[in-house]
């Protein structure tokens, strides 16, 4: 396939609003993709960048804007796709300009639309409105499967483009390759907020309520003696947790999959999230660092054990497997109730323990389903977009940050604040936004690569003309930074319409 039909199919994607009209061109354009271009057809339509892997910068692309174009369409996807990743072999001394020319070759080889359609998609700012959600469905549609088949297909991979490629052209057929194994970490469940215990029991009935800690999340695979301890994105940071390490590996069973948080505690008060993260994923003094602030271990899901593939049984059936395996101090704090009395207690005891507040699993559904949580502060994951330079004593950073919820159509902006900064955390995160710029950077307002997300504490939404969703964020400010979370799992604007939606009692 010309390079030329995804540019043109980006574009028509932009300025189409249906979502099903979306889906229907995403879904044949993938069944004309050539076995070769599958998955990274799939990748690119869905915004996955590749200059993550690449090692481009902003500036390195920005600099191809007076690249001359080719006056006709040859570029082929595959063609593209290999320019790119020989960029990965050129090292060492030197490699920096030798990589922008090699990029300048291919942008030569692009015409105009192709040229802007590369440019955006490595500045990540494809915003055509085929994110994650569109694709999945497109690639059901392309290949009469069940949306929840290629779903949990997803999960299992960990990653779009391989499933893309194996159902494309396997069908039915392909999604075999999907399995649970032990050392290939798959994708975690996300929560949807909910107000109150009230409210997810309304919607669950009898629920399971678990602490919701303030930790980094892990997934950890155990065979024998041998423990790898995993990311939410899927990096190992074994070596950085080894007291969590001995501690599987002391389990009775020979081969587990676990889901879980850590976090460093005092006593039985959880310390400061970044005293945890100052911890997770640390490759220098782990010994010094792990006598300074020890990490504790809670699991709250077992996904297989000796063998046994355990991630479509009903959640209580995982959990008690789990008891039987696991000590009681290794596991999350859990109540079964369908009383929200006991469950408003409950609530009360994570909360004076210093925890953030509840989960509530949906029982009877496999693990593809997601979870609930309680908080009692309003409290949103979202992405920066953008910064502004500061005034005064804040001249010399980027600070006001303009924020947004993730959408089908990409970002969708949900107001400003500065407030919560720290100079410490000014001078990090301007750093930083440098590094992301996607726009000049000596103008008031610098864009970046919609790749942070932080945490936002707010009073209440209000309907809003000035922001495209419709609403703004009240009294926003700055909780911290999720190192430990990628854009696509911010917080969508379904959720925050979802809120605006319930009334508000204007405590944050």
């Amino acid at each position: 396939m010309k390079l030329l039909t995804l540019a043109d199919l980006s574009s028509a994607l932009a300025t189409t609003r249906s979502r099903n009209a979306k889906v229907q061109l995403l879904s044949d354009c993938l069944r004309e993709l050539a076995p070769d271009e599958r998955a990274i057809g799939a990748a690119w339509l869905s915004g996955i960048l590749p200059g993550e892997r690449l090692g481009l910068g902003p500036a390195q692309v920005h600099a191809l804007r007076g690249v001359v174009p080719a006056q006709q369409a040859t570029l082929t996807l595959a063609q593209a796709q290999q320019q790119l990743e020989s960029l990965k072999d050129i090292k060492g001394k030197g490699s920096a300009g030798a990589r922008q020319a090699a990029l300048a070759r291919l942008f030569e080889m692009a015409t105009p639309q192709e040229q802007d359609f590369l440019a955006r998609l490595l500045l990540g700012e494809l915003r055509q409105g085929a994110l994650e959600g569109l694709m999945v469905d497109a690639i059901a549609m392309a290949t009469d499967l069940p949306v929840a088949d290629v779903r949990r297909a997803i999960m299992l991979a960990g990653a779009i483009p391989p499933v893309a490629a194996a159902t494309l052209g396997e069908g039915r057929a392909g999604l075999a390759h999907f399995k649970l194994k032990l050392f290939e970490p798959v994708s975690p469940m996300l929560a949807s907020p909910t107000d109150d215990v009230e409210s997810a029991l309304a919607a669950l009935g009898e629920a399971i309520f678990e602490y919701k800690l303030d930790g980094a999340r892990v997934q950890i695979h155990k065979q024998g003696k041998q423990v790898t301890i995993y990311s939410r994105t899927g990096r190992d940071v074994t070596l950085s947790l080894p007291e969590v390490s001995e501690a599987v590996a002391a389990l009775p069973a020979d081969s587990l999959i676990l889901d879980g948080e850590v976090l460093a505690m005092l006593g039985a008060t959880p310390r400061a999230f970044q005293d945890s993260m100052r911890r997770f994923g640390r490759k220098l003094d782990v010994d010094g660092m792990q006598s300074r602030i020890p990490m504790s271990l809670y699991c709250f899901d077992c996904l297989y054990v000796d063998g046994a593939d355990l991630i479509d049984r009903p959640t209580a059936e995982r959990h008690a497997l789990m008891s039987d395996i696991l000590p009681a101090h290794l596991i999350v704090p859990r109540l079964v109730t369908s009383h929200a009395e006991a469950a408003g207690d409950f609530l009360s005891a994570a909360l004076d323990t210093g925890h953030e507040g509840l989960a509530a699993p949906y029982e009877a559904g496999s693990r593809g389903a997601s979870w609930l949580k309680i908080k009692v502060a309003h409290t949103l994951d979202l992405v920066v977009l953008a910064a502004e330079w500061g005034s005064g004593r804040r001249s010399k950073w980027l600070s006001n940050l303009h924020l947004g919820a993730r959408s089908d159509e990409g970002f969708i902006m949900l107001g400003k604040t500065f407030k919560g900064l720290s100079d410490q955390l000014l001078a990090a995160q301007t750093e930083r936004f440098l590094e992301l710029a996607t726009s000049d950077t000596a103008a008031h307002v610098v864009h970046v690569r919609p790749e942070l997300v932080v945490e936002i504490a707010f009073n209440d939404l209000q309907a809003s003309s000035r922001y495209p969703g419709g609403l703004a964020l009240r009294f926003a400010r700055v909780i911290r930074y999720r190192d430990d979370k990628t854009a696509a799992e911010a917080d969508t604007i379904e959720t925050v319409r979802g809120l605006a939606a319930k009334p508000q009692n204007g405590s944050a």
